[in-house]
This record gives C-alpha cells, structure tokens and sequence, in this order.
C-alpha cells in the first residue's frame, strides 16, 4: 500500500501536528507500508528563516520519504504551489492521502486535487472543527468552509479525530461524514542518566529543593495562561513554595509569546519562574524528568500530545476538561482534571 501523508509544515517548532506525522510515517513504514511525506520548508510564520532541506526531490528517512517544496512568502499560509503540481502528477501512484489541517490553504487544495485525481483521503481536523476554534475569524471561516472544506468534507473517504470528545463537538457544516477516533501515540524517551536533571537544572537556574510546575506547550491564548498564571500568583500569595517552567514559543504570534512573558516578570511570579523558550529532544526530555507536576489548563484541546508525553515520563497531569482525553485521565488516575477557572485550577496544582 501507498500512502501520502500531507501537512503544511514538519517543523518542530509547530508542535504536536509534526511531531505526530514524524511518528506515524516511521510507524506505518514498518508495517509495510510505502510512505510518502509532502510538505513545505516553513519553519515559523514570521522572521525565522525556513528549514535549510534539499527542496522538491525525496530524502529518505526511517523508511520513509519526505519531499519539501518551497513555501510562499507568506508563509503564515504554509502554501506552495510547486507541492500542489507535484500532487496534481503523481496522485495516481498512490491508494490514500492522509492530509493534516483543515482551514489550511495547502490542505484545502490538496483535498481538492485529490478529488479531481479520484485519490482517497482521510482529513485530520486538529481541532479546527471545535466550535471554540471557528469562533476565530468566524465571517472569513464561513466564507472559506462554503467554498472549500464543506465539499472537502464531503467528499471525503473519513475524517480522523483523535478523541471521542474531538469528534463529539466537531462541527460538520452540515454535511455526514465517516468517524475514525483514533488517539496519537508519543515514544517514550530514553532514560537519561542522573547526571540530566543537574545539567538542565544548572543551565536554566532551576532550583532543586522546590516542587517544580511544568508548562510545555505552544504559547498561544487557547492553551489557558491566562488561569495558570493568577492562579499560580494565588498560591505564592498563600505561601506555597514552588517553581514554575514555562516551556514553549509561538512562531505564529510572538506579540503574544513576548506578553505572556512581560506578564510574567512584572509579577512576583518572575522571581519563581524559568523561561526556557523552545525545546526538543535531549533538553525538552530532561525537563520533563526535572518536572513534579505538568499544567495545561486549555480551552479546547482537540488531544493535547504534551499531556501525554508527560504521562509517558511519569508526570502527574493537571489540565481542563476542556482538554479532550481528559476522561483518560481520570479514568488511568494520571491526574486532576479542573474546568477553565482560576480557582479550580489553583485548587488542584
């Protein structure tokens, strides 16, 4: 079987919608299947330059192929019209496309020149179909859905949620699709020795002695600091010693990334705080060794890979439940799931 996995970026620097392509391809490559990787150079939306990849032929990987094509100057749209050609050109050697985001102008014609090529194709959502995320641009969405991703919809062969609360709330336009749930999966990471959780803790100042409260995720307004931050400013006011890590970047608002941040070194939570930025591999599995407890208080989370992960290396979790495999949680005691409120989520870290 031959199978195109379709997204706009594999960059890691977007997050949990890379990370789960670069885990799946490998995975279906073992089982016998030949996968194909289409995507973009872009790494970040504004000022960063794109990945330094050799565009537009294939590079094998793990028993993959990735082909990148150059992305648009604007590249906020992660859009390319020489991946858009290449599909166009070769869509009859495949059996499925597997394609990643909707409201994604690379996606959205993707599915379209699948359809015109008669190739099957499955879409992953990754959330954009949660009520909360349309209400974002609402006129412009409308607009792009009628004409776009209702008959992407529609027409095709399933569409992907990666939980049943994803798939519950997942707005159709009206149209009856096919369901598959099903969850992502995350490696866990190597043991490293003991000798990790002192580098990490000496290259970011961490203090040892102290619980420490772990967030790492994108640093976007969805994912709840705005209850993290007071309610973590609550408990140093009723003297609760801890220190937090805030782990993460926004590449498509760093206005927002560099607020979040202002916010907090102008509160008494900057003395407890350690702000490492973006992080991966070796680094980002040393944090979450250092870790006692990890955070994520989302207002909608169509799975939340970050939640996982900490899961795999043993944190206990604190989220919403708003974040969607939050009955996992409950269900495998992983952890405390709270709503979208200050007190709540003070109450249970």
């Amino acid at each position: 079987m031959r199978i195109l996995q379709i997204v706009p970026s594999i960059s890691l620097i977007y997050g949990g919608p890379s990370q789960m392509v670069l885990g799946l391809a490998p995975a279906l490559a073992r089982q016998g299947v030949k996968v194909t990787v289409l995507t973009t150079d872009s790494n970040g939306d504004t000022g960063q330059k794109p990945l330094n990849v050799q565009l537009n032929s294939p590079i094998e990987q793990d028993a993959y192929e990735i082909i990148y094509f150059k992305c648009s100057p604007f590249r906020r749209y992660k859009f390319s019209i020489d991946l858009l050609k290449w599909l166009n050109h070769h869509a009859s050697e495949y059996d499925l496309a597997h394609i990643h985001a909707l409201f994604s102008p690379v996606s959205s014609t993707a599915a379209a020149v699948c359809r015109a090529k008669k190739l099957p194709y499955i879409l992953r959502p990754l959330g954009t179909l949660d009520p909360a995320d349309l209400r974002k641009k609402k006129q412009l969405k409308r607009l792009y859905a009628a004409g776009l991703e209702r008959p992407n919809i529609k027409k095709a062969a399933a569409i992907h949620f990666t939980s049943e609360q994803e798939a519950k709330v997942s707005h159709r336009f009206g149209v009856n699709t096919r369901d598959l749930v099903i969850p992502l999966g995350v490696k866990e990471a190597e043991k490293k020795c003991s000798d990790s959780k002192l580098t990490v803790s000496n290259k970011f100042n961490i203090p040892d002695n102290v619980p420490k409260v772990l967030f790492m995720s994108r640093i976007d307004p969805k994912k709840g600091l705005d209850l993290l931050i007071p309610a973590l400013e609550k408990l140093l006011s009723e003297g609760l010693n801890f220190h937090f890590i805030l782990a993460g970047t926004n590449p498509q608002d760093p206005n927002y990334e560099q607020k979040i941040q202002s916010q907090i070194q102008a509160s008494p939570l900057g003395k407890h705080t350690t702000i490492t930025g973006f992080v991966t591999g070796e680094l980002k599995s040393a944090l979450l060794e250092t870790a006692d407890l990890f955070v994520l208080p989302s207002y909608y989370e169509n799975f939340g890979i970050a939640v996982a992960e900490a899961m795999v290396a043993g944190i206990p979790v604190v989220i919403s439940d708003q974040v969607h495999i939050y009955q996992d949680i409950s269900g495998s005691e992983s952890g405390w799931v709270g709503i979208t409120d200050i007190e709540s989520i003070a109450d249970l870290i």
